[in-house]
């Protein structure tokens, strides 16, 4: 299917009624923010843009998409698709950056009838990607530096599955159990048996001993099937004390890891690590901050953004060519769904000591740099073009440093306000 179709009927009877009434040219600017972060979020993280960029150079109406459209629009609108490709101007936030209430996340400029048939596809991409991300980059914080693997392929929809492995890597997820992840952005994935693989076998024993001599001893050997005291000392037993990990998927995580360490530690395998999964959460993470656990395992909370699986953005026309040929500001007045005009520009505002202080907001103008401040909006196309595409390391880097000069706040799971606050300056 075309990328075009990723997109509401709407897009389309507009474009058509304003090429009637002769405005579908009018140079526009619309803008992709967040007009608040989802309850209790104290920042939100940027992902999909490299997605996103991928379904802009893909948004073309091939003979099959018009066929599809025939009835939806009339055929001088169908001749008119038939030629389109964006040519205007995209900047944003890179990807792996932080955000926060009204962050311009991406600045569109081009024809009104060009840049508003993107309008769905981008919301989709970021609102789903980033999420996740957001989720994500709170279960990194709270494990400490311990490993996370993500592994909600089954929780969710096929493809919003490679899509999630893809934006937990962004934010500091290590690898994922989805190869369609794997071989489509290069993800590390990973993976070793589930419970069905140990119920195959006649017994436990059989089961350890067909893993080990299939991936060798540096493999994970789950352990709750049956009795976990049990498992351990077979998985032992079979592997060594070379024995390279064992998981647990059951019980009081803590307190059973607790148990598995000392046991492991009797028994001289004293390098084995000893993973967790179990529907776990940034929440149930930080709460075994002092358990005895190296690894996390995480899927159904993470592919649903942990209770937040959309981030609300928007994407508004903020500004528009007027009658004498220059940029107009305009804006929505809704009730509770205000929007600001203008084109916008925007910098983190940093102390001397390089923590974030506050994200500062250009109106029709770029926000004045002390010194210590960062410019946010880099270019990602130009005149049509993809500039600004970026490898998932350089994106995971981003991420890193944008959280670390975050205020201290920021590692905190408890539900409270952003830990910076939003200027706007014109």
């Amino acid at each position: 299917m075309s990328a075009a179709l990723l997109t509401d009927h709407y897009e389309l009877t507009m474009v058509q009624a304003a090429r009637q009434a002769g405005t579908a040219g009018r140079r526009s600017v619309f803008e992709l923010f967040p007009r608040r972060l989802p309850a209790g979020r104290r920042y939100g993280v940027v992902a999909g843009v490299g997605r996103a960029l991928d379904a802009i150079e893909a948004f073309r109406f091939d003979g099959a998409a018009l066929a599809a459209l025939e009835g939806v629009v009339d055929a001088d609108m169908l001749e008119w698709l038939a030629s389109y490709r964006f040519s205007g101007d995209v900047w944003g936030y890179a990807e792996g950056e932080a955000y926060f209430p009204h962050s311009p996340l991406l600045v569109v400029e081009g024809t009104f009838a060009e840049a508003v048939l993107l309008e769905t596809v981008l919301l989709s991409v970021y609102n789903h990607d980033s999420a996740i991300a957001s989720a994500a980059s709170r279960m990194t914080l709270a494990a400490g530096g311990r490993p996370c693997i993500e592994m909600g392929s089954r929780r969710t929809h096929e493809q919003a599955a490679v899509a999630a492995a893809r934006a937990a890597y962004v934010a500091g997820f290590d690898s994922t159990s989805n190869l369609a992840a794997r071989a489509a952005y290069g993800v590390p994935s990973a993976g070793t048996a589930a419970h069905s693989f140990t119920l195959l076998h006649d017994t436990e024993v059989d089961a350890f001993r067909a893993q080990v001599q299939t991936l060798g001893v540096g493999t994970t050997l789950l352990v709750d099937t049956y009795d976990v005291t049990e498992a351990v000392r077979l998985a032992v037993e079979v592997a060594g004390t070379d024995l390279g990990a064992v998981r647990l998927d059951s019980g009081d995580l803590g307190l059973v890891a607790r148990d598995v360490r000392a046991q492991l530690d009797s028994l001289g395998a004293t390098s084995t690590r000893i993973v967790v999964t179990s529907d776990l959460d940034e929440h149930a993470i930080a709460a075994l901050a002092a358990a005895p656990v190296d690894a996390y395992g995480v899927g159904t909370q993470l592919v649903t953004g942990s209770g937040h699986p959309t981030c609300g953005f928007v994407y508004k026309l903020v500004a528009r060519e007027g009658a004498d040929g220059e940029l107009v500001s305009v804006a929505k007045r809704s009730t509770d769904k205000a929007s600001v005009g203008g084109r916008k520009y925007a910098l983190r505002r940093r102390s001397p000591a390089g923590t974030a202080q506050a994200e500062v907001v250009g109106i029709g103008e770029r926000p004045e740099d002390d010194g210590d401040d960062r410019s946010l909006l880099v270019p990602l196309v130009a005149a049509g073009e993809v500039v600004g595409r970026a490898s998932l390391d350089e994106a995971r880097a981003r991420h890193r440093a944008s959280v670390a000069e975050l205020p201290r706040a920021v590692t905190m799971m408890s539900a409270g306000e952003p830990v910076i606050p939003t200027v706007f300056e014109q």
